[in-house]
């Protein structure tokens, strides 16, 4: 029988060593034993204390808020779930701490059905927390509620309280196992009732810090991880914080794109990491990657971009007339990921000599539901070609890649704001369109694609270098635009009063760059912005395409794309002026940084330097440019692993800022982002600088971590 709440009060007041050694749940069974290597590391970003925990069957993201809107949440790669408090707001930002090392727990449930879970001694310095909201459901539900929206009536539960301990207990949407948490205010500390009935958690003599020991669980089928010897191989950069969120995001049946906001599959991230940490990762890694996307294309060789598993399948599935199912639902809205796969799946199996070892066999390898990796990429391919034809035939901006009908994203820049308006992104057109054709032609000539291709599958490639190269002359040119230094002059200087930073030196001749988007007339969209990178990553430019890229995105802001707090993704100061509210430093695509995007344009202006067709002013440029990105980059280098950062101007200088701390941020940034370790990967031997620079970092956040 389940143990009563008082059992359960027993137990948390003998400790949390006992609750481990059987006191966890109404039976203790040796069946379902914590076994494994034991992850455990902490990152602190934005004033949120961050505790990753990963051993056996037990994997579990702790968040504490440390703000004046404080919240705990206890997030769990199993079927992307979680369970979070959200207290009422404080008059003065509260502090979190951690007091003792998370432990890994199970229980099991009224049916004698395993949870899995921590345990965490936990405290906050005020002496009274009130209760505003609790959940216990899918992270899906979880983040939506913490952006403001309301939670599912089926996923709401309420909690039996018994003196100081307050437990929440619910089977999943479909009976399944399901989710809980207990908490208990220890130190004397009592849970009372307000005049309105939330809950206040007060410490003993309402006075002093108040100390809580958490229980969460999920009952969601663990994943299958895997570990540190089976990730990176030895050429690796030595920066332990980046190593660790990449072992806590891979798995084998998916990489996870970041925690805690997007704690499972997500297309477009998987294959731009995979991408650019591939010279640093082990073959099972970087197949389990790609693998996740080809088992996820739609039978049109759509790639998917993210997945509804857990309870929020089984919630979306019901909304949708497909009955009390779990089977998990995905979104194809996205453009982008369908013109990355093939590039990507050229890096390895045909660039990679690892992979070419491998490549026969890992396309002969079936995955659910019977079809092969390479059937199953095949229909990719010739996606890619049939939606790529007209524009082919007839270069007009009509005939490029849309943004699905409908939509108002599809790549990236996936935010409301993020295109500035337009339906045609440059990435997509400009680059990744023809990097896919030319990957397709590749792989068709090599013949490895032989056993899965028909006929019609053949006919429907054949013409891909054809296309290729029509897409390579043209569709760039679509995006281009001249400013003169004229309205330079004019537009750079009111845009920068406005925005509360120096207007810099002013072009002294024509400023150029691609645009953001083109709208639905084919218009440029004269938005700055770091898609470049895309291009110096996966493209072979020209020396005038080289040089169009670079040489205003890294002039410093406002006129060009570059701050001492980093490489900004985007600056509107060439675009009308009605544009510029919406790529403030508040947006989360307007003038902020992006992470991964400073280590695509590292990454891609290495390979373009390895190139021994570039004149000497090109590879200037180019070398140029390298230097002046990792310098803005090592300014902010303890908010790598983070999804992105936003900035501060004050005392003539940028600093580098949490997303997500300031109530104009649209949203806020997760600590562990997949693409954001892609610096793993980046060396430069010319500079001498990388593995003494990434030994410094790691022993000043040792330090750090050692003095909190």
């Amino acid at each position: 029988m389940k143990e009563t709440v008082a059992t359960r009060v027993l137990c948390l007041l003998i400790g949390l060593t006992s609750l481990i050694a059987g006191c966890s749940g109404g039976s203790s069974d040796s069946s379902v034993p914590i076994s494994g290597e034991t992850l455990s590391f902490e990152m602190q970003a934005g004033g949120q204390t961050n505790e990753f925990f990963r051993q056996g069957n037990v994997a579990a993201h702790l968040l504490m808020r440390s703000s004046t809107k404080p919240r705990l949440l206890v997030v769990f790669p199993a079927g992307n779930s979680g369970t979070g408090l959200w207290f009422q707001d404080t008059a003065q930002p509260v502090n979190w701490s951690l007091d003792t090392a998370i432990s890994p727990v199970v229980d099991h449930d009224s049916r004698g059905r395993a949870l899995y879970g921590i345990a965490a001694n936990v405290s906050v310095d005020v002496p009274q927390l009130t209760l505003r909201g609790a959940l216990l459901t899918s992270v899906r539900f979880m983040r939506d509620f913490n952006g403001g929206y309301p939670a599912p009536a089926a996923v709401q539960t309420q909690p039996t309280v018994s003196g100081n301990v307050i437990h929440w207990q619910r089977d999943r949407a479909d009976g399944a196992a399901g989710y809980e948490m207990t908490v208990q205010v220890t130190g004397g500390g009592t849970v009372s009732t307000d005049a309105t009935g939330a809950l206040v958690l007060k410490a003993a003599n309402g006075s002093g810090s108040l100390h809580l020991n958490v229980l969460s669980y999920t009952g969601e089928t663990p994943l299958t991880p895997i570990t540190h010897a089976d990730l990176f191989n030895n050429t690796v950069n030595p920066d332990t914080q980046s190593q660790n969120v990449v072992e806590f995001l891979s798995y084998d049946d998916k990489l996870l794109a970041g925690s805690w906001q997007y704690d499972t599959y997500f297309g477009r991230d998987t294959l731009i990491s995979v991408r650019m940490l591939m010279p640093v990762l082990q073959p099972p890694a970087i197949e389990a990657g790609l693998t996740a996307v080809l088992s996820r294309l739609s039978p049109d060789g759509i790639v998917a971009h993210e997945e509804g598993i857990g309870e929020f399948a089984v919630i979306d599935n019901e909304k949708n007339g497909r009955g009390n199912d779990a089977t998990p639902t995905y979104d194809y809205k996205m453009i982008d990921g369908d013109y990355l796969l093939a590039p990507v799946m050229a890096a390895w199996l045909i660039d990679d000599p690892r992979g070419a070892a491998r490549a026969a066999a890992y396309l002969a390898q079936t995955e659910d539901g019977g079809q092969t990796n390479g059937s199953r990429f095949v229909t990719n391919l010739v996606h890619v070609a049939d939606t790529a034809r007209a524009f082919s035939q007839q270069s007009i901006a009509s005939n490029l890649i849309h943004l699905r009908a409908g939509q108002i994203v599809g790549n990236w820049r996936d935010s409301t704001d993020g295109l500035a308006g337009g339906v045609y992104p440059y990435d997509v057109n400009a680059v990744l369109v023809p990097a896919a054709l030319r990957a397709a032609s590749r792989f068709v000539a090599s013949g490895l694609l032989d056993p899965y291709l028909t006929s019609d599958q053949r006919t429907a490639l054949a013409d891909a270098a054809q296309q290729a190269s029509v897409w390579e002359s043209a569709a760039g040119a679509l995006f281009e635009v001249s400013v003169p230094a004229s309205q330079a002059a004019t537009a750079v200087p009111t845009y920068a009063a406005q925005t509360g930073v120096p207007a810099g030196t002013l072009p002294s001749s024509t400023t150029s760059f691609y645009a953001v988007s083109l709208d639905a007339q084919g218009n440029p969209i004269p938005v700055m912005n770091s898609d470049g990178g895309f291009a110096l990553l996966l493209g072979t430019p020209s020396s005038d395409v080289l040089t169009r890229i670079v040489t205003a995105a890294v002039q410093p802001f406002p006129v060009g794309l570059v701050t001492d707090a980093g490489m900004l993704v985007a600056n509107p100061a060439y675009a009308d002026a009605s544009l510029w509210p919406r790529f403030t430093n508040a947006a989360y695509h307007g003038t902020v940084v992006w992470s991964w995007q400073q280590a695509m344009w590292v990454a891609g202006l290495d390979r373009q330097l390895a190139r021994q067709d570039l004149p000497a002013d090109v590879r200037t440029l180019l070398t140029n440019a390298r230097l002046r990105i990792w310098q803005v980059i090592s300014n902010a280098s303890d908010m790598r692993a983070s999804e992105m950062w936003t900035w501060s101007y004050a005392n003539g200088a940028y600093q580098a800022e949490a997303f997500g701390t300031h109530s104009a941020d649209a949203t806020e940034a997760n600590a562990a982002q997949l693409w954001s370790t892609t610096y793993l990967a980046i060396t430069d031997p010319n500079l001498r600088v990388s593995k003494f620079w990434w030994q410094a970092r790691n022993n000043g956040m040792e330090a750090r971590i050692a003095g909190r």
